[in-house]
């Protein structure tokens, strides 16, 4: 894979980013007490060997199957369905033996029209099994790719300033950004140069970054850039929120937040506000700590914000300072940028940019999913009514942007907006996400892109809603889909219909918030079988969201 230079930070009247070397200073802070942890837990549990960091030999007893995988000899099988996956393929075993889905980098969920029409190229060969979605962290997936492929398709990637690499695994997510950043007239910061240069430092530079490779599980991390908090804070393993100190620009940082099977935690203060200068350095040193002391036994038990449970959140800032330039690391602001009553603004439909004469639209993608043709037309319609530039986003849309109005109408014209990825969608389809489910998926107990369509098209047939409500589907406990968030949320499980027999069901969720509110959903109803979620889908609406049965709406009218 050839090697690209360093990509200029976009130019924002609204951005203070400065690159410059890790060592350099940052500003004296006191002395930070590590509080009562036993020494030896702090010994760090990885080595580097020729320029990799590996487990150490004393640390290897207990460690849970997909560490023991990368410790013994390789084999065909965990090349495959492991090792691959540090290069962003994901062998789907189960429903597609022999088919990879692709995972890429896309810092922020920019992407531009010639990367758009490379990716549609590269699933269009692949027929019925070829397919693209836009996933829950900004980002593109390509579906039905097969192994001999892969080599063209990565250096197809490359010409097209895109990598896959050390997007899967126990590897850095893509760093989510504001999808308004540079063109939103109320923005707080453009997020575009923090997510790029954090992007460069987790893969440096599509080259590969072994430092930071070989974590304990998989780490998210987002740059907030408005006060909508498009980016989800609060489910991330680091946060940057944005602060000023002293009249200087920076970030307060939260830490920890994540999702699983069996416990899902908000992200909490770390007390540490770092300038833009330290961006990439307090990313180094956490995601070094998390490396180094990260527990590598129970699947269960190895996301970030265990190690702050063990350490507390003062031992973890302690280790934190440990890895930082000069060993410091300056206590949290109070002069938070994020005003903390704010109504979340729709991104959906024709909006003003901050740049006069252009708008931004936003169009809805019905849960995510999109074929070869489609991204071809999106590509057509970006160079023909923008600047050849679409952003996605976390609720799996699409936004078009630097289009002038005079050519708005004309755009809204075209089919494929009258016909499919519409800037005006129903309130309950906007609001919608759903994982991959069962059709590609071999962790996910149910169907449901398709199955989270009808069930809102019949739920939309009883009822009429008024103000948004926002429902996630996700396939299986792993909650991709992210359904803790959601006002109404849906987990695959197995149930039991009126006659005891199995049948795929969901675990219903409730109430999960995001925004200057956030909080994460509960669970309302268990192993509901799929067959009778629109009765209670409606009566969850009119009792909890006010919605009106239709027949009473028709009726008064």
């Amino acid at each position: 894979m050839s090697s690209f230079g360093f990509l200029s930070p976009p130019l924002s009247s609204a951005s203070c980013c400065n690159t410059r070397q890790l060592g350099a200073a940052t500003p004296a802070v006191a002395p930070v007490v590590t509080p009562d942890v036993d020494a030896a837990r702090l010994e760090p549990r990885v080595e580097e060997r020729d320029g990799y960091w590996v487990l150490k030999e004393k640390f290897r007893e207990g460690i849970n199957v997909q560490e023991r995988s990368l410790t013994k000899l390789r084999t065909p099988r965990t090349d495959i369905d492991v090792r691959l996956k540090w290069l962003g393929l994901f062998h789907r075993r189960k429903h597609q033996y022999g088919r990879f889905m692709m995972r890429l980098k896309l810092p922020n969920g920019v992407t531009t029209s010639a990367q758009t029409r490379y990716l549609a190229s590269v699933i269009r060969k692949y027929g019925k099994d070829g397919c693209a979605d836009v996933t829950t962290r900004q980002n593109w997936q390509i579906r039905g790719v097969v192994l001999p492929d892969v080599p063209e398709i990565l250096k197809g990637l490359a010409e097209v300033g895109l990598t896959s690499l050390q997007s899967g695994m126990d590897n850095v997510r893509n760093p989510v950004g504001n999808p308004l950043a540079g063109i939103d007239p109320l923005e707080i910061v453009d997020t575009r140069p923090y997510t790029n240069l954090l992007s460069q430092f987790i893969t440096a530079n599509a080259l590969g970054n072994p430092t930071v490779t070989n974590l304990p599980r998989k780490w998210n991390v987002c740059v907030i850039g408005s006060h909508d908090l498009y980016e989800h804070p609060h489910i991330n393993d680091l946060a940057y929120m944005p602060a000023t100190k002293n009249g200087r620009f920076g970030f307060n940082l939260l830490v920890g937040g994540f999702f699983s099977p069996k416990r899902c935690a908000e992200a909490v203060p770390l007390d540490a506000w770092v300038s833009t200068d330290d961006v990439i350095p307090v990313c180094k040193a956490i995601l070094e700590a998390y490396r180094d002391l990260g527990f590598r036994g129970n699947r269960q038990k190895t996301r970030m914000m265990w190690l702050i449970d063990e350490l507390g959140i003062e031992g973890f800032r302690s280790e934190v300072v440990k890895r930082m330039p000069f060993k410091e690391l300056e206590r949290a602001s109070s002069e938070d940028l994020v005003q903390k009553q704010w109504e979340r603004r729709d991104y959906i439909g024709v909006h003003p940019q901050k740049q006069e004469g252009l708008s931004f639209v936003g169009l809805h993608i019905p849960v995510g999913r999109l074929q070869a043709d489609d991204m071809d037309e999106l590509a057509r319609i970006a160079d023909e009514y923008g600047t050849g530039e679409l952003r996605l986003t976390v609720e799996q849309n699409i936004i078009i942007p630097n289009v002038e109005n005079s050519r708005l109408e004309a755009l809204l014209q075209e089919p494929l907006l009258k016909d499919i990825f519409s800037p005006e969608p129903s309130i309950l389809m906007k609001g919608l996400v759903a994982c991959t489910g069962n059709q590609f998926c071999g962790q996910a107990i149910i169907e449901t892109k398709q199955r989270a369509l009808k069930v809102t098209e019949e739920v939309e047939r009883h009822v009429a809603v008024t103000r948004p409500v926002r429902m996630h589907w996700t396939g299986c406990p792993n909650t991709c889909g992210q359904v803790q968030v959601a006002d109404i949320g849906f987990m695959g499980c197995m149930a039991r219909d009126e006659n005891g027999k199995p049948c795929e069901g969901a675990d219903v969720f409730l109430g999960g918030r995001i925004g200057s509110d956030s909080h994460l959903g509960d669970l309302y109803k268990k192993s509901v079988p799929c067959k009778d979620l629109v009765p209670l889908v409606v009566d969850i609406l009119v009792n909890h969201f006010g919605a009106v049965p239709r027949e009473r709406e028709e009726g008064e009218e």
